[in-house]
């Protein structure tokens, strides 16, 4: 009878580790094959894919991103919006999404990129219990999105090296910064996933002579590059004259400007522009979920920007961003980064006339702070080949 009871606790222990396992494997799938649809708006002529500029990404692989082209057919320059680059960032895909559905361009040409790093998108960060989705009510319903990481899955990228050794600069990394797309640039063809994404991206910033380019990010209060424009050394005259204005007409909390610093290699700002023609910026903003001292991590945390721990480490001055009981919100970081993205067209086309690029269609701040839903269009609505998914 003893013998019975033990054996029957084994058959109950394996019965609830298998269903536990079988529930976990369907989570799992489901976050990592999840779509998200983008609508594109009339003004989007074109839609390759990253593949169709390098055979470093080999075509239908997990990297192998919608490339978004808005061809004026007008002379002028050529921008590119890069979204998604650190998918825990959510702002990123939220903006070159949104930007995506509303687009027209009036002079010259821009390419948009929403889901950079799609690999790091389909897994969350180990042991922080991030939510696997997050999610945005409009007046069709609910429009989702993973919820992501900072590198790229393991399932696409193994092994991981001891030391990740930057090419072509020889710099030595964090061994997990093989994974993380900022901090390859400019990427190697030959390498592991997120070398051979980048050095994709720019073979197309390259082949398509991109002017410029614009990466999105979002940031941890604690962190000292917050709500900041960075740029190289070709733009730092449009990046100073973006931060000013904005500063002066728009933002209540500044946005600062930081030179890129020659000596770290592997990010966008610097790398980009040191191996190509265009001139490359990098946007910065607050996100409280970010920081190490932030209480639960959920989706309300995400998209309210609001945490009681986040706020006290403010008030005893330990952050880089003013944090209160308003937080930062989804509606103000969005906000923010096409209010700069708009700027930043503005000031680059006013500064070099001969690349101008001339856009409508993006949505005003203040419009933004009070909804981001209604800029999302409905997907079963729309004509079908509108629709993308990422």
């Amino acid at each position: 009878m003893k013998k019975m009871n033990i054996n029957t606790v084994k058959v109950i222990a394996l019965c609830v580790i298998a269903f536990c396992m079988a529930v976990a494997g369907f989570l799992f799938a489901e976050h990592r094959n999840f779509k998200e649809t983008v609508v594109v708006s009339e003004g989007c002529t074109e839609v390759k894919k990253l593949s169709d500029y390098s055979t470093a990404i080999k075509p239908g692989s997990i990297n192998d991103c919608n490339v978004y082209i808005y061809d004026s057919g007008v002379e002028g320059g050529t921008f590119l919006i890069i979204g998604g680059s650190h998918p825990e960032e959510p702002t990123g895909p939220m903006v070159a999404q949104l930007i995506a559905e509303n687009l027209k361009v009036k002079q010259g040409r821009v390419f948009i990129i929403t889901h950079a790093n799609t690999s790091a998108s389909t897994i969350t960060r180990i042991g922080e219990a991030y939510p696997r989705f997050f999610n945005v009510e409009t007046k069709w319903g609910t429009k989702s999105w993973r919820m992501g990481q900072r590198h790229a899955a393991e399932l696409d990228s193994w092994p991981d090296p001891e030391v990740y050794i930057h090419y072509p600069s020889g710099q030595n990394l964090a061994n997990v910064d093989i994974r993380n797309l900022n901090r390859n640039w400019p990427g190697k063809e030959d390498g592991l996933i997120s070398e051979r994404t980048a050095f994709a991206i720019m073979e197309m910033i390259r082949n398509e002579g991109i002017d410029y380019t614009l990466d999105y990010h979002e940031a941890e209060l604690e962190y000292s590059v917050e709500n900041t424009l960075v740029a190289h050394d070709k733009g730092f005259d449009v990046a100073s004259m973006v931060s000013m204005t904005l500063t002066a007409e728009t933002f209540d909390v500044p946005i600062g400007m930081e030179f890129s610093p020659a000596a770290l290699r592997g990010l966008s700002h610097r790398d980009i522009g040191d191996h190509s023609d265009a001139a490359s910026f990098l946007v910065e903003v607050a996100e409280p979920m970010l920081d190490r001292i932030r209480g639960i991590t959920d989706e309300k945390l995400l998209m309210e920007g609001k945490d009681i721990f986040v706020i006290k480490a403010g008030e005893h001055g330990l952050l880089y961003a003013p944090m209160d009981e308003n937080g930062w919100p989804i509606e103000k970081r969005v906000a923010r980064h096409v209010a700069t993205t708009a700027k930043l067209i503005e000031m680059y086309t006013m500064m070099h006339p001969d690349q101008a690029v001339v856009v409508e269609g993006l949505p005003a701040y203040e419009d933004l702070l009070v909804d981001i839903g209604c800029y999302y269009h409905n997907p079963y609505a729309a004509d079908p080949s509108r629709v993308y998914y990422d």
